[in-house]
């Protein structure tokens, strides 16, 4: 199969690192190299190493093969000024990838202009036909799972399971990282946006992931968290996700200093040993799972603060804390199979 070259579509958003984090999270993780981003705020620019241009026309002397939406838009839907960049993409040959709740093989307009020029729309979104409820697979299979949860949204889920699935593999261990959203899937090139799954089938959704993830070669799944249990709006996602991934340790990841949830104000978080207390309490009853360690986001704050929060939340929940990102995955991955193996370690791939 041939490499994609990705055009990352990021109209006005490619500084916001909440709104654009689907852009960031390809450039940084996937295995398919970035070549350019559009965004006509800042031609001129760059996003982590990636030149940034006014038009997709200006791109095409690198040769991209796909487009993807590097965004988040209010109500998951294109603004009016998209269809005009989505429409140039396709008259360009290029596959589009759209991670949005608006799927563009669904409009009849986009859609027929894509058959014209023979490109693909891919809907990451989009769940696949015939979910069902857990069958009990979950527990059966013999990979062991760690779900990344938080408490809040857009706090570093994602990043933290790439992170520690980088360092176990860099360690030579049987890992697979398990998307189970659209900027995942577009770095993966599988998975299910479970967010856009029917309440009744989400546990299902995640139970076929993990199995999906140890056929794939995983003795290890780091499974990509969604959505919090305190947040008034998305915590049915993180416990469907719970019940149905069937983990043996979370990671609980948190911004460093955060009192409310985000957007919600006078919505107060849970202290750090609260949040441990009830992710465990919650946990499937046939598979207990306890939290392992703490990934504090600490981006915000300098490295002498950084130290201190990660500090401050072991010495509070006598875990281990790191930020993975900044200091590296090495501390939490061992936490992780501390949590998880006991006395039995995962087998090192085969070189």
């Amino acid at each position: 199969m041939s490499e994609k070259r990705y055009l990352i579509l990021a109209e006005g958003r490619s500084r916001d690192p909440h709104y654009g984090k689907t852009a960031r999270g390809v450039i940084r993780y996937a295995p398919d190299p970035a070549v350019a981003v559009v965004d006509s705020t800042r031609p001129g620019e760059s996003l982590d190493g990636v030149p940034v241009f006014a038009t997709v026309q200006e791109t095409l002397h690198l040769e991209p093969t796909t487009a993807l939406v590097g965004v988040a838009t209010q109500g998951g839907r294109f603004p009016p000024a998209w269809r005009e960049l989505l429409r140039h993409c396709i008259e360009a040959g290029l596959d589009v990838e759209n991670g949005l709740h608006e799927f563009l093989a669904d409009d009849p307009e986009l859609a027929e202009l894509a058959r014209r020029h023979d490109v693909e729309l891919r809907d990451l979104r989009r769940p696949p036909t015939g979910l069902n409820v857990p069958t009990g697979e979950n527990l059966t299979i013999p990979a062991k799972i760690a779900l990344t949860v938080g408490s809040d949204c857009a706090i570093g889920k994602k990043t933290v399971a790439l992170e520690l699935d980088l360092e176990a593999r860099r360690r030579g261990l049987k890992s697979v990282f398990v998307p189970t959203g659209q900027t995942g899937i577009a770095i993966a090139g599988w998975g299910i946006a479970v967010d856009a799954v029917v309440s009744d089938f989400l546990a299902g959704a995640a139970e076929l992931l993990v199995v999906e993830g140890q056929r794939r070669g995983g003795e290890l799944l780091f499974v990509e968290g969604q959505g919090s249990l305190v947040h008034p709006a998305y915590s049915g996602v993180t416990l469907g996700l719970i019940h149905g991934s069937a983990p043996h340790a979370f990671v609980l990841c948190h911004r460093a200093g955060a009192t409310e949830i985000e957007g919600y104000p006078g919505a107060p978080l849970p202290s750090l040993s609260e949040l441990v207390e009830l992710h465990e309490r919650i946990a499937l009853p046939r598979r207990r799972a306890c939290v392992a360690c703490l990934a504090l986001n600490t981006a915000h704050l300098s490295e002498e603060q950084a130290r201190t929060a990660i500090a401050a939340a072991a010495e509070e929940t006598g875990l281990p804390a790191d930020d993975p990102v900044r200091f590296g995955g090495g501390p939490l991955l061992e936490a992780v199979l501390a949590a998880i193996h006991a006395q039995v370690p995962v087998q090192a791939a085969d070189h």
